[in-house]
């Protein structure tokens, strides 16, 4: 029985990896012809309304109340569906999508700062050098595996905007543990859906400040394809699926399947005709091996930090 779950939790967290690598070029099409803000406030209407029936089936409606939690949920949810696709989809339309699936990927260690900076425990050494590889690993292929040009411009604002995207989701993704109480799918669902209304909010001001134009009929009609994917399978049924993986095989197990995002971005647009250089792939392997590295290094840290705690919890009885 142990194996089957395994099994699918391995089905679940690979479908999301690959479902997460594809949106970014599917993305960057869309993104060709429809502004990033349009594109997000039609994509989240359609994911964050299929949530809510979701979770009203599975959980029943009284798990769609926000208990007098509804600010801080909006303040998430603003900040993990409105920040991150407001950010990130805006980046992505001045930057390649190998570029932005790897950035994305650098979520572990850039959470390992966040927790830093909070708790003030100091990350262990050896996750500062992965850091260092790691993004040494993004720079390489950001600058199209010409090291040289990134004294002279070769990373974008682009790439800048989508980190600050992926810092939002980082924050959004720590705010979960204010709310334990509440399952993954209801989490995601009430953030969601009440960071759509920013989204929404935010698209409005765009629109009429004059910032953004409103889009065509036909430019909607010419991306249907590429919103289907993007509100279905690449918001809607990969963050179930993600979800369902955390809870078959725990987060640091996942955690490594979303290494499978850059690896896919890449693999897509290689039979797409795009032809890395010896460099640039090996960059790609450096920020990929690096993120394994921690996350092993993670697992072995954990027993040690159980210990302690032990430890600490026998000291205090014992006095």
């Amino acid at each position: 029985m142990r194996g089957r779950s395994t099994a699918l939790g391995v089905l679940f967290a690979t479908t999301t990896g690959v479902v997460w690598g594809g949106q970014f070029v599917v993305g960057k099409s869309a993104l060709s012809t429809l502004n990033a803000f349009p594109l997000s406030t039609i994509r989240y209407a359609v994911a964050a309304g299929l949530w809510l029936v979701v979770l009203a089936v599975v959980e029943g409606r009284d798990a769609l109340r926000l208990e007098g939690r509804g600010l801080r949920l909006f303040l998430l949810g603003s900040l993990g569906f409105a920040g991150f696709n407001l950010f990130a989809y805006t980046g992505l339309a001045h930057a390649r999508p190998q570029s932005a699936s790897l950035i994305v990927a650098l979520v572990p260690l850039i959470t390992a700062l966040e927790l830093w900076r909070r708790t003030g425990k100091r990350p262990a050494n050896a996750t500062f050098a992965l850091m260092a590889v790691a993004l040494a690993g993004v720079a390489l292929v950001i600058s199209g595996g010409h090291p040289s040009t990134i004294v002279s411009g070769s990373i974008g604002w682009g790439d800048g905007l989508v980190l600050a995207g992926v810092a939002s989701f980082v924050l959004y993704g720590l705010g979960a543990a204010q709310f334990r109480d509440l399952s993954p799918l209801r989490y995601t669902t009430l953030t969601a859906s009440l960071g759509w209304l920013t989204i929404a909010g935010a698209t409005a001001v765009a629109l009429g400040s004059g910032l953004v134009a409103a889009p065509s009929g036909s430019q909607l009609w010419s991306t249907a394809p590429q919103m289907a994917y993007l509100a279905l399978p690449g918001a809607f049924l990969a963050v179930l699926t993600w979800n369902a993986s955390i809870g078959l095989l725990g987060p640091q197990n996942a955690a490594l399947f979303g290494n499978l995002i850059p690896v896919t971005t890449f693999a897509i647009e290689i039979v797409r005709g795009y032809r890395p250089n010896a460099v640039e792939l090996a960059g790609a392997a450096l920020t990929i091996a690096a993120l394994v590295a921690n996350n092993l290094l993670g697992r072995r840290a954990a027993p040690a930090r159980a210990r302690e705690e032990l430890t600490d919890d026998f000291e205090l009885e014992a006095a």
